[in-house]
């Protein structure tokens, strides 16, 4: 997949299609709808369900040098506005990207509860142009989630290590998986409902620092915290979550700092490969990078201090954890989970930054 370019004069005749108002600015008005009238499905949508898929990213003539993307969204109850952002933003986004003759390949995640939910993992195409937003609107905002204290976040690691396949690969370049959501880091994925969500046989549990070993050697790895309402799980998200991404990858915004922050980080991480392999440069990149960056040093992260001149979102970084320390850490949490019956323990003696 991954023919044709996105164009603001699809999104805003799609989305007048669809009876929606795209304002001056790009942006979706969103106002007077919910999640549930945003996203209009009520079920898993045949084009987004996970069973036996596997998602490809071609390179072709039009597009040579992709940088596949797959944005992975909590979409479980508390989620609903940042949902909503992500349609209000989504052209916004796109264009300020190709504004830089980026490759860009997206694919859209809907990812909820294993152990709770109907439809725990929705998975799209890689698409470049206006069948993003129709994929978009597929994704079935469940809005369920249970009292586990943590999402199946790292199920998309898990569809992307085996359930995907990239032209970059052969290029030596990796994709890059950014998740979204508003509680802690699931410690495992639990292999029944996992096996019956995707059709893969397992035998075990998918332990979380195991998967992450493997997914990074052909992924980059981002997660952005969002910030909504009280904000109860934070400090829970920020010491679990901790423990196999550093500051760079782990990121907290508000809701309305959501489109800054995903153009943020694609630009820097396309800044990077662009510094591997300068012979594959992207036309008008250098200034844009620098100014999509800037914005998200100084307009999506509340909390953050002056970020370096080489990214623009990188701050105060820890060594990164090796996927040896994530392991032994994986594996304390594993008798957490048995010894504290669940994650709560995990909690106790606040943020260790």
């Amino acid at each position: 997949m991954g023919y044709g370019r996105w164009r603001e004069e699809d999104f805003r005749n799609y989305s007048a299609g669809r009876g929606r108002t795209v304002r001056k600015d790009g942006t979706l008005d969103t106002s007077g709808h919910t999640a549930q009238t945003m996203y209009t499905e009520r079920g898993l949508h045949p084009a987004l369900d996970p069973r036996g898929v596997m998602r490809e990213c071609c390179e072709n003539e039009e597009h040579p040098n992709t940088i596949p993307v797959i944005l992975a969204l909590d979409v479980t109850g508390s989620m609903g506005s940042a949902a909503m952002e992500v349609a209000a933003k989504l052209n916004e986004v796109m264009t300020e990207l190709l504004g830089t003759d980026m490759d860009v390949e997206f694919m859209v995640m809907g990812i909820g509860d294993l152990a709770y939910d109907r439809a725990p993992i929705q998975i799209s195409q890689f698409e470049s142009d206006i069948r993003i937003a129709e994929q978009l609107d597929k994704v079935y905002f469940e809005g369920g989630g249970g009292g586990n204290m943590f999402e199946s976040y790292t199920a998309a690691w898990y569809m992307a290590l085996h359930h995907t396949r990239l032209d970059c690969w052969k290029r030596g370049q990796k994709g890059l998986i950014i998740t979204m959501g508003d509680e802690p880091m699931n410690p495992y994925l639990p292999a029944r409902p996992l096996a019956q969500a995707v059709g893969d046989h397992l035998q075990r549990d998918v332990e979380t620092g195991k998967l992450m070993k493997k997914v990074r050697e052909k992924y980059d790895l981002y997660h952005i915290f969002v910030r909504h309402g009280s904000n109860y799980y934070e400090a829970g998200a920020k010491k679990t979550w901790g423990r196999y991404l550093d500051k760079k990858h782990f990121l907290c915004c508000d809701v309305n700092g959501i489109g800054q922050m995903l153009t943020g980080i694609i630009t820097a991480e396309a800044e990077k490969r662009l510094a591997a392999d300068p012979a594959k440069g992207l036309i008008r990149f250098a200034d844009a990078a620098e100014t999509k960056a800037a914005a998200v040093e100084t307009g999506a992260t509340a909390d953050a201090p002056e970020g370096t001149a080489e990214t623009g979102i990188s701050w105060d970084i820890k060594p990164e954890m090796t996927a040896e320390t994530a392991d032994v850490t994986d594996g304390k949490k594993r008798r957490n989970r048995k010894e504290h019956g669940g994650l709560r323990g995990l909690f106790a003696g606040g943020i260790n930054w």
